[in-house]
């Protein structure tokens, strides 16, 4: 039974980015992003109320998921220039197989980010 899920933390300050704004949305054939939903992280720096989708929301298809990098560093205090090197993380990733586990973590900082596929 597949599902998605997400982590981020925040390279800069050594923890989990609770409080961090991340919109998932699905991405259509004719380019169009449909917001599926929108959430706050929580204290670990993920979703609060489990998986992004569960088994019976995965679907096979282009998937985003923005995370608001500058807003987030701004909140904890963190002088940005404006505009900031990065603002908005736009990861579009592909899901394959919808009984599989996807699990997408961000490294981020203000000067820089990273992800892979996690398990």
């Amino acid at each position: 039974m597949g599902h998605l899920s997400t982590h981020v933390l925040d390279t800069a300050h050594g923890c989990p980015a609770a409080g961090m704004q991340v919109t998932l949305q699905r991405m259509h054939a004719d380019g169009r992003a449909e917001t599926v939903k929108r959430f706050t992280l929580n204290h670990d720096g993920r979703s609060d109320g489990g998986p992004l989708l569960d088994a019976a929301a995965m679907a096979a298809g282009r998937w985003r998921l923005l995370f608001e990098v500058a807003a987030y560093f701004r909140a904890r205090g963190v002088a940005l220039p404006e505009p900031p090197f990065i603002d908005v993380v736009q990861l579009d990733f592909g899901i394959a197989d919808a009984a599989g586990h996807y699990h997408v973590p961000l490294l981020v900082s203000p000067f820089s980010y990273s992800t892979y596929r996690g398990s």
